[in-house]
Order: C-alpha cells, then structure tokens, then sequence
C-alpha cells in the first residue's frame, strides 16, 4: 500500500501537471485567435465609449475611453474639448497628465510653474503639455472662433475614480471649487476674511467650469484679468487690483455686493496664485517651457504620396515625463502608408480628415480588423501588432494621435524598398517563406518607394466606401458622438 508521502507527492505532481497544461492550452488558445480575438473584429480597435465629463451653454469636453479588456501596453484615454468665444475653463488641478493639441483656434493658458503664475499664448498646430497636480486655467482668446483641443489623458497617475478626476480651484454650483469642502471657520482662518466675504467666493451661480467670462457674466476682477496682454499677468493684477479698489469707492451703495465679490475673487486669485505685492517683478512665462507647433515642424518623412511626422521627448522635452509621443500623418488620395508595426509603443489615433481603410494584423498572421475610417473615428493599434492605412481615391487622409512612448519612433516596415524583408534577404529568409533567394529577391526589388506607397487598387473608391459606411453602423461610432467629434477635428482650411 503507497505511503501518505507517496501519496502526497503523487497528487502535488498532478496538480502541477495539470496547472502547465492548463496554462499552455490558455497560452495557445490566446495565440490562435481565442479570448477577446473571437470578438468581432472590426469594433475591437474602434474607440467609441465616449462619455460626457463637462456640459455648459459656452462649451463642452468628451473623452474616449481606453478600453480596459484589450492586451495593450499603456492605457490612454482621448479628450476632445470645445469653448466658445470669450469662454473660460476655470481653474483646476487634474489628476492625470494632460497634453494638449490646439486643432483649431487661439486660447491663453495659466498655470502654476514653480510656484509662480505663468501664461501661455496658444495658436493652431500647438502643443502643451500640463502634468497631473498642476493648476491650469483656460481661455479661448479667438476673436469670434470656436477654440477645438484634441487631448491625451494619461490615467497611469490617476486616482481610480473614473476616466479621471478635475479638482476645481475656482466654480460655482454645477462645479464646487475643493476649498468649498471646509468648513466655514476654516476658511475664514485661511483668508482672514470674515465668513459673510468667504461665502461670496463659493456662492456664485455658475452654470458649469466652463463660463462666459464677458463683462455682464462674471465677476469684473476675472474679467480684466483674462484681458491682459502678454506682459507680465502678475505685475498687472497688482495694478488691476489697485484699480479695482478705487473704482469701489466710487461706486454707491446699491452696487456693494457687486464689491465685495470683487474683492472675495481677489482674495481668492492671491491665496491660489501668491501674493501679488510679492512676485510683481516675475515675467509671464515663469520660465515655464515653451510650446511646439506641430504644423511648423517639417516633415520627418515625405515623398509624392504624403508625409508624415513625429514628435518625441528629444525634441520636445515635456513629452518625457508622460513618456508620450506625438504623431502626424497625411497621405494623398489613394495612397498608402505601408504594411509596419510598432515596436516601441501603442498608437491611439484621431482622423482629422477624409476616408480610407485600416488593416490590422493578429500575432497568428489572421487578420485583425478590415474597416473602412472616416473623419472623427479614433482607434488604438496595439504594440507590435502589423497595421496599415489607406487613403480614398477621392481626397487625402490626415490623421493625428499619441503614441504610449516619448522615444524616438523607429517604426519597423514589412514592405517597400528599406523593409525588414529586404533587410533579411538571405537564404535563411527564402528557406523560412519557402521559396528561392532569386525569386524572394525579385519580388522585393519591385517596389521602389518607401514607407509611403501608391496603393490606387487598394483604396476604397469614393461613393462605394460611403455606402457601405452606412451599411456598417454598428461599427461606427454613435450619431451624436460623431458629429461632435467631426466638430472638433473638421478641416480648417
């Protein structure tokens, strides 16, 4: 009769040959295609789980959430923000890392940037990055123009309370600003003020964090300060402040509330951005970075079929502390941006113009996702996976997006005249494909562009590729959620 200790040993051996099998049968299954593969395809990599973070009468902001049931590296949700003219983005702090991409418009940035006031002016094509924790504030200064923002979220330094988490330094009702939270004495201690002034500070009827900030729709000290020119903002608000004040005096008594919530904002603008009669000789800019026009950047790659451009932390240094990178692609009608992968990063990508086609590839050689995109679609090619993009034979495809690495990309192409292929030419890789070196060699020395190729045959033709659009709605995204996306990202030339 076996002992307890065979006995024992015997079913430990079982059990651990039973946990490899299971384990290698998980890791074939998930390599032939099984688990979230057997999904259909042409959603997976579609980003349309849009959810509305901020809705007010003078503008809006919806996020794209990542997925969290997809094999990716790094997760990233897309922000899309819109303001209306005159419109203010009230002071708030974000718990995730925020890079800003200016579609279309002009708009004036304020932040904290150790620990001095600093501004910003942004144009079209520009980039900024704001990191987790930083007090911002945000102005469309565009004279009759929406201000369109296309923006990453990067949720690695986030709370896990959702997409992510606004704290408001300034709001009102619909936006409670965190210092609301404390009780009245504390904040009466805070400020020295008396509780009657410190209510006034967080009892505004605001509809919402984005606001109008016109003479007749906010408090006059917000008024004059979002009006400043580009000097020094805080050397102004002391002078502003001083104007304030004697402009008081001069009002009568039945305009007293409309003074005393004056000067709560301002005791509310010096606690959050520092004394004023103390920092009058910083210049506006704090020695904060500067920002970097994409669209003044020249191309990294072109040639008669598109070009196409990247920036990385070596280039533009804030992109370092995210570890994001940003690209730009624009490819002419009926070209093609040939077959590559990413080895570096996971791509979420917006179009911001015309229609074509996306192929992507599963690591068992099936494919992935066959689609026909359009403007205002977003989706996400995960790392290492083979994909490719082509443009209509009606007009270019322009797309833009944020790669999850601030590296220099090094994209690695499967075809054209520098791809792997030709690169690995040997007898190793003809024995591998089953063929002979002569015939592999002729068949990659037929193509002699690179990296961007003509692809007339492969792209959809114009009428064709928007019928079946229509036919295939349940892999786009919802009406509502398009038109607003399309609104942000629409051309502007």
């Amino acid at each position: 009769m076996p002992s307890n200790s065979l006995m024992g040993n015997t079913t430990t051996l079982l059990l651990l040959l039973f946990v490899l099998c299971h384990g290698v049968a998980t890791a074939m299954g998930f390599l032939e295609g099984e688990d979230w593969w057997t999904e259909s395809s042409n959603s997976l990599f579609l980003m349309h789980n849009s959810k509305r973070v901020v809705k007010t009468d003078f503008g809006e902001m919806r996020v794209l959430k990542s997925r969290s049931d997809m094999i990716l590296d790094r997760r990233m949700h897309i922000g899309f923000i819109t303001m209306e003219p005159k419109s203010l983005f009230v002071p708030q702090y974000l718990d995730s890392n925020l890079i800003m991409f200016i579609r279309r418009g002009e708009a004036k940035l304020g932040f904290i940037y150790d620990d001095e006031l600093a501004e910003r002016s942004l144009k079209t094509g520009d980039v900024y990055m704001i990191p987790a924790g930083t007090v911002f504030y945000l102005v469309n200064t565009g004279v009759g123009q929406r201000l369109h923002i296309i923006c990453s979220i990067d949720p690695s330094t986030n709370l896990g309370l959702g997409t992510f988490q606004s704290f408001y330094i300034g709001g009102g009702a619909n936006s409670p600003s965190v210092l609301s939270g404390f009780e009245p004495v504390i904040l009466e201690t805070a400020f020295n003020k008396s509780r009657t002034e410190v209510e006034k500070i967080f009892s505004g009827e605001l509809d919402g964090p984005i606001v109008y900030v016109g003479d007749s729709h906010a408090p006059s000290l917000w008024a004059k300060f979002l009006q400043l020119k580009k000097e020094d903002k805080v050397q102004h608000l002391k002078k502003m402040v001083q104007d304030q004040e004697e402009e008081e005096e001069e009002e009568d008594e039945e305009e007293e509330e409309e003074k005393q919530t004056s000067r709560s904002w301002r005791t509310l603008l010096e606690t959050v951005f520092g004394n004023v009669n103390e920092k009058i000789e910083n210049k506006d800019t704090a020695g904060s970075p500067d920002s970097y026009n994409l669209y003044d950047k020249n191309p990294d790659f072109k040639n008669a079929y598109g070009w196409s451009k990247a920036l990385h932390g070596g280039e533009y240094p804030p992109l370092k502390k995210p570890d994001i990178g940003i690209f730009h692609v624009n490819l002419t009608a009926g070209s093609m941006m040939a077959p590559h992968l990413n080895p570096r990063a996971t791509e979420y990508t917006i179009v911001l113009r015309g229609y074509g086609r996306l192929q992507i590839v599963f690591p068992n050689g099936s494919n992935a996702t066959n689609i026909e995109i359009k403007q205002g679609d977003v989706f996400v090619v995960p790392r290492y996976f083979p994909f490719c993009q082509i443009a209509s034979r009606d007009g270019p495809l322009e797309f833009f997006g944020f790669s999850t690495s601030a590296r220099e990309s090094k994209p690695q192409f499967l075809a054209g005249a520098v791809s792997l292929l030709k690169t690995m030419l040997g007898p190793e890789l003809a024995a591998a494909l089953g063929v002979s070196e002569d015939t592999l060699r002729r068949a990659l020395d037929a193509q002699h562009e690179v990296v961007i190729l003509p692809s007339a045959w492969a792209a959809p033709p114009g009428n064709a590729g928007k019928m079946k659009m229509e036919e295939e709605k349940v892999y786009t995204q919802p009406k509502a959620i398009t038109s607003f996306v399309n609104d942000v990202v629409m051309d502007v030339f």
